[in-house]
């Protein structure tokens, strides 16, 4: 993989992506975002490049949730102080360190990117990163459980809701409180990236996680 370095509209070259982007990661001080959709092509930033004194953000799309690999990555850059949210579909890939350098993909036939300085561009991506950032769905740490799938209960739960039973139904129906019934919901949502009941059930559903009644 190479690196376009970009300094001027007429002037660049190339030089290794891998310790190009670790050098400026490394080189931050202030603010490091990154829109994302993990593909291994698009720029980004890990867990070991978070460091002390740095404010991180990055946004990377709701499936990550549910995909067992990737919520362990979206785990581990929340854990390592990253702020990660996530959203239903990540317009672009990129990464941009300290508000004056933008990191793009350049050709995804050999996997380069491009390092820009020009001012135009990198105003253009943080002002999208800030458009997005305040619809993306929070993520903590703990919203990732051990088992990305649904428990029976958790299946048995939605599917009353989705028949149109009040959170008083089906905790009688489950034998649980409303409080946990609601408590479970609000989990899902998170685990789903979803911002309503009705956003959840259908990601549920796509998932084919309502699919079998429970026993």
């Amino acid at each position: 993989m190479t690196v376009t370095l970009i300094n001027r509209p007429t002037g660049f070259h190339h030089v290794p992506a891998q310790g190009a982007i670790a050098e400026l990661l490394a080189g931050a001080k202030d603010e490091v975002i990154a829109l994302s959709n993990l593909t291994p092509a698009g720029p980004a930033f890990g867990p070991r490049d978070v460091k002390h004194g740095v404010r991180y953000r990055a946004i990377y799309p709701d499936t990550a949730r549910t995909t067992p690999n990737l919520s362990r990555h979206l785990g581990a850059m929340s854990m390592a102080g990253t702020a990660v949210r996530t959203m239903p579909l990540v317009p672009m890939n990129a990464l941009v360190i300290d508000g004056h350098v933008a990191v793009l993909p350049a050709d995804s036939a050999n996997g380069s990117v491009a390092v820009l300085r020009l001012s135009s561009v990198v105003i253009t991506v943080v002002e999208l990163f800030e458009r997005v950032w305040p619809d993306a769905v929070p993520l903590a740490a703990d919203d990732l459980p051990d088992d990305t799938d649904l428990s029976m209960r958790e299946r048995e739960m939605l599917r009353l809701l989705g028949l149109g039973a009040t959170d008083e139904a089906a905790a009688a129906q489950l034998g649980i409180s409303v409080r946990t019934v609601r408590r479970m919901v609000a989990q899902i949502m998170h685990r789903l990236g979803a911002r309503s009941r009705f956003q959840a059930g259908v990601k549920a559903a796509d998932r084919g996680w309502l699919l079998e009644r429970a026993s």
